[in-house]
């Protein structure tokens, strides 16, 4: 099972210069890098990505110079191979399967961010980061998966 996290573009913008120990942490943790050898467990981290997010990383990234910027971090994660990329085709085929009108009714976050859910409950882990209430919330509740979304990067057990 790969450790993997997805990344709310609200939260990746604090990655510019992060003062917060907190993000310090996550940053370390999503950057170190162990080769795999033969019969040894995978313990790096992967960013579960699409390409809706991507362009939201890239439209708030564009000026950022440095290596902690997420633009630097995605180029290096999609080096050694830990890029999950959710496909197009993936997140309709979940929307369709899962996002009944009742469901829909109950989700109180933007419909931005309703193909959003997907990358993150079609994940190994299902975990994810966000400041934004709603979403944060439609995460934790949405029924037939079990998410653990939460605000900061401590509250979230990446590190265990």
């Amino acid at each position: 099972m790969k450790k993997d996290i997805f990344i709310d573009n609200n939260i990746a913008s604090r990655f510019k210069n992060p003062a917060d120990p907190e993000y310090i942490k996550l940053l370390d943790w999503l950057i170190r890098f162990q080769e795999i050898n033969e019969g040894q467990e995978d313990s790096n981290a992967y960013l579960v990505v699409s390409n809706k997010l991507l362009s939201e990383y890239n439209r708030s990234n564009q000026d950022v110079k440095g290596g902690q910027n997420i633009i630097a971090i995605i180029g290096r994660l999609q080096k050694e191979g830990r890029l999950v990329f959710v496909k197009n085709p993936e997140i309709s085929s979940f929307r369709l399967k899962y996002f009944t009108k009742k469901i829909e009714k109950k989700l109180t976050c933007n419909l931005e961010d309703w193909d959003h859910i997907p990358i993150v409950l079609l994940s190994d882990w299902k975990f994810a980061l966000s400041i934004d209430d709603a979403f944060v919330k439609d995460l934790n509740n949405f029924p037939r998966f079990t998410a653990t979304a939460c605000k900061r990067p401590e509250d979230l057990p990446y590190a265990d």
